[in-house]
């Protein structure tokens, strides 16, 4: 059979300075004996030794090789390396959610006595994770006004060593001044993480305007097509390093087939991510015109807020748009009950348009005093924009916004 360890070498070493697009599809891949085209799946749970002097030297990490799926599996690395490529960083750690990997990445970096400063406009379940986990275990947590910067800086502390943000938000699409941030968080000694979901690397890459870790929920725009839970970390090698030995010792790891459907998805990032944000903005202007709708949430809009600051450190504006209907609950609940080809799931990132009511759902489990300091009213709704014509999502949003 082929030795490819050569090729492999210098395949990956003339990637070096090619397009975003090329190394999406290009990266990671290290090609088998059997001379494969597409990447392989390796859906083992162990390896193999040679001996018991090589097993030793494995376990002990001196020298290189896999050891056990919990951590080196080839698919998963394939996907890690093709992430990392992405997001111009030296390393990635594939985990099995995108939970997994914001919880990975405050159990390695965050000790008892540490103070971590959150964003209050971040995914309800990243505050559930905070409170309830990180709080029990010593850690002190404030939040901060996304947008106000004086704020970030006043909850600075000496035990400050994480802040921790989305931009665009989730659901409110409020964005962030990542290269700030990262300032005030460098100079008090701190590490900037930015939850990267909603852009993916083909619109925003983060580590390049400042942030020191990006995560993503994989199970969005990264799979593209609702099919598999997956999350990864990304960063230099000494700030992934402690995430893998969270992933090695505690096990929340990708598997190697979402790891190759993962990887797959990356191959079309860039494209679905271009029609994700040209069917966005064309609805959000429809939304915006609608007499039924008070305000429409999508920093792809000129009356956003953030639209200045987006066209600087975004190339699109994405596909996730949120907006309010005139009254409450009973009204935001009636347009999506009339709904007929949009999907009413909270999941997001879908070539399927999506649907949710974010109050009850994605931030169901906060009080109504934290739902609304992070902005999130009952008369809110989140439509994650997907792939299908224009023309037919408008017209089954129109049947109950038309009905009101």
């Amino acid at each position: 059979m082929k030795d490819f360890s050569e090729f492999n070498d210098r395949y990956q070493s003339d990637l070096d300075g090619c397009s975003f697009d090329t190394l999406a599809i290009r990266a990671g891949q290290q090609r088998t004996a059997e001379c494969e085209h597409a990447e392989a799946i390796f859906p083992t749970s162990s390896y193999v030794f040679n001996s018991a002097a090589e097993a030793a030297a494995r376990f002990a990490g001196e020298s290189e090789g896999n050891v056990y799926s919990r951590y080196t599996n080839p698919t998963v690395r394939t996907f890690e390396q093709r992430l990392a490529a992405l997001e111009g960083a030296e390393a990635a750690a594939a985990t099995s959610s995108g939970m997994a990997a914001i919880y990975a990445v405050a159990i390695s970096q965050l000790k008892a006595g540490d103070h971590l400063i959150c964003s209050a406009s971040v995914f309800g379940s990243t505050i559930k994770v905070f409170e309830a986990y990180l709080r029990k275990f010593g850690v002190d947590i404030d939040y901060a006004d996304l947008l106000d910067l004086k704020d970030w800086q006043n909850k600075i502390r000496p035990q400050t060593k994480m802040l921790f943000l989305e931009s665009p938000s989730n659901p409110l699409n409020d964005v962030a001044d990542i290269p700030a941030l990262a300032g005030i968080a460098h100079q008090a000694g701190a590490l900037l993480v930015v939850d990267n979901c909603f852009c993916t690397p083909a619109i925003q890459q983060p580590l390049k305007l400042g942030a020191d870790i990006v995560v993503h929920s994989a199970t969005k725009y990264i799979d593209g097509q609702g099919r598999c839970v997956g999350g990864a970390v990304v960063s230099s090698q000494e700030l992934v390093e402690p995430v893998i030995g969270v992933l090695r010792s505690a096990g929340p790891t990708m598997s190697p087939f979402n790891a190759w459907v993962f990887t797959k998805g990356l191959e079309t990032l860039s494209l679905r991510m271009k029609a994700h944000s040209e069917n966005a903005l064309a609805l959000a202007q429809w939304l915006e015109a609608h007499p039924q709708v008070k305000k429409v949430n999508y920093c792809g809009l000129p009356s956003h807020p953030g639209h200045a600051l987006a066209q600087k450190q975004q190339s699109m504006f994405g596909g996730v748009l949120s907006f309010e209907v005139h009254g409450g609950k009973d009204e935001a609940w009636k347009v999506v009950d009339a709904t007929r080809m949009i999907s009413i799931t909270a999941n997001l990132g879908d070539v399927k348009t999506t649907i949710t009511h974010p109050g009850s759902t994605t931030h169901g489990r906060l009080s109504e005093a934290e739902r609304l300091k992070a902005g999130i009213s009952q008369a809110l709704l989140r439509v994650a924009v997907g792939l299908e014509d224009i023309e037919d999502i408008k017209r089954d949003l129109g049947r109950g916004l038309d009905a009101l």
